[in-house]
């Protein structure tokens, strides 16, 4: 999320506006709640699957069918794309792909709860096997570049594209201060999660402001900690993913806490990201998306979430950029 970025993430910017996803028919019974610390696992890991009856079983890496787990690392709080339900199971569009993930691959997709800045980091230590976690793919996270340095900072990862999204801003019901574009911020306060996109751009335009008129960013550890800020009136708008500031707009208050502003930007693809040696484990991930895709499941999965709009039409490898 930069002027040159994409979804919770970072990249190069292009003024590319999205048309606006006509209401979200995100599933208003379910609830926002808040997520772990980074090392707790989610005890209601999602993803069962029979192997007996799972036709792409082989082509996982032996020790991981084994196991029988693919443990995945996500930060469990950015409805709907994964957050928990009441009982702290984890709910959302990512649990749902990665249950079907699992039944085409015979294995659990366990999550475990982390925060989204260190995601990358667990998946070079081998905490986790992949990280699922509305991650944009870039250029830059591929080849393990620090987007604010632009300096190496580890053999990046390979992504298995999944889904697009958008950047949002919205801002408090009823007080846009005629906030629609990232100029508009110019002199204001903003509210995002750390080290996604959103930041990123925010970054960029306090760079690009002038007259005096600084912009104040105020960056958490998750979207729930950024979203309880601008609610209490401590910042003036706030930025997320497309989907997950629609979600926040429809359920926060019943609807009457936020609303989103101007138009969508930096359209960009979300990805399962995997370790850059181990091509086996990501080809078996994007057979096994691809089948899904095949089978109408996937479609249906993205239709309980009202987020139809950034459909993909088949997995794709690095499609970042």
């Amino acid at each position: 999320m930069t002027a040159s970025t994409t979804r919770r993430t970072t990249a190069k910017s292009a003024k590319s506006r999205i048309a606006a996803v006509g209401a979200i028919a995100v599933a208003g019974t379910l609830l926002l709640t808040g997520c772990g610390d980074q090392t707790k696992k989610d005890d209601t890991g999602s993803g069962s699957a029979s192997s007996k009856a799972a036709p792409l079983a082989d082509k996982l890496p032996k020790e991981i069918r084994d196991k029988g787990v693919i443990r995945v690392g996500s930060d469990i709080a950015y409805a709907p794309v994964e957050f928990k339900d009441k009982s702290g199971k984890a709910i959302g569009i990512d649990p749902d792909l990665a249950d079907a993930l699992g039944k085409q691959l015979g294995v659990t997709f366990e999550f475990q709860n982390g925060t989204f800045d260190t995601l990358i980091t667990g998946l070079r230590s081998n905490r986790y096997d992949i990280a699922m976690s509305a991650m944009t793919d870039t250029k830059d996270r591929q080849d393990g570049v620090d987007s604010d340095t632009g300096k190496k900072v580890g053999e990046g990862v390979d992504f298995v594209d999944y889904f697009n999204a958008g950047v949002s801003i919205y801002t408090p019901k009823g007080k846009t201060q005629s906030i629609k574009t990232w100029d508009d911020l110019c002199g204001k306060k903003i509210v995002v999660q750390r080290g996604t996109v959103s930041h990123d751009l925010a970054k960029a335009q306090a760079k690009k402001c002038k007259d005096g008129k600084k912009l104040g960013i105020q960056a958490f550890d998750d979207d729930q900690q950024a979203q309880t800020r601008l609610r209490s009136g401590g910042a003036d708008a706030g930025s997320s993913d497309f989907p997950v500031a629609a979600y926040a707009v429809k359920t926060s208050g019943g609807g009457k806490d936020f609303e989103i502003v101007g138009d969508q930007v930096e359209a960009a693809p979300y990805g399962i990201a995997v370790a850059k040696d181990q091509t086996q484990l990501r080809d078996a991930i994007k057979a096994a998306l691809d089948a899904v895709i095949k089978s109408g499941d996937y479609d249906k999965i993205i239709a309980k979430w009202g987020v139809e709009a950034g459909a993909v039409k088949a997995a794709t490898v690095n499609g970042g950029k």
